[in-house]
């Protein structure tokens, strides 16, 4: 069983609706709400209107509680995220060490400020609190790749990287 409000929409969309109709509940159908915005989240990258709208109208729950839920949870993201998120942590240790240059750099370097997503797509730039990795303070994440004792000399190097891997 596919979902009504997915007639005639994209491959991704129509990927959520089949996933909804697998997890849907059919007494309590808004129960699968958390997994089907993680799965919707993982598909588009992000959570659209269109896509909250589609949630709301399947799971039978008004689209005000769907954005209740996206927005509490940290995890969810409203606006397109880049390929490569990079973080850098502000924790004691790390601000102690220099992250606000490390920070800056990236900053003038992108030319995005914390929360936002580089024009060509590739970096979104967020501020993390303790990662748990102290002893390797100041550090800066690209994705899963941890970049320990960094000096802000070392960012333009680093984000030439990805740029290349595009």
């Amino acid at each position: 069983m596919s979902c009504a409000s997915c007639t005639d929409k994209s491959e991704n969309m129509q990927k959520l609706c089949k996933y909804i109709s697998e997890h849907r509940d059919p007494v309590k159908p808004q129960g699968a709400l958390i997994a089907v915005l993680h799965k919707a989240q993982d598909t588009f990258g992000f959570l659209s209107p269109e896509v909250m709208s589609v949630v709301a109208h399947e799971l039978q729950v008004p689209e005000s509680y769907v954005w209740g839920v996206a927005t509490f949870y940290s995890y969810f993201t409203l606006k397109p995220r880049g390929k490569y998120p990079v973080a850098v942590c502000m924790g004691t240790a790390c601000y102690v060490k220099g992250a606000t240059a490390i920070l800056s750099t990236i900053k003038e370097q992108l030319n995005i400020k914390v929360g936002e997503t580089s024009d060509d797509g590739l970096f979104s730039l967020v501020e993390t609190r303790c990662i748990g990795a102290c002893g390797l303070a100041p550090i800066m994440t690209v994705g899963d790749e941890v970049f320990g004792r960094l000096t802000a000399d070392q960012v333009p190097e680093i984000l030439a990287k990805y740029q290349k891997m595009k």
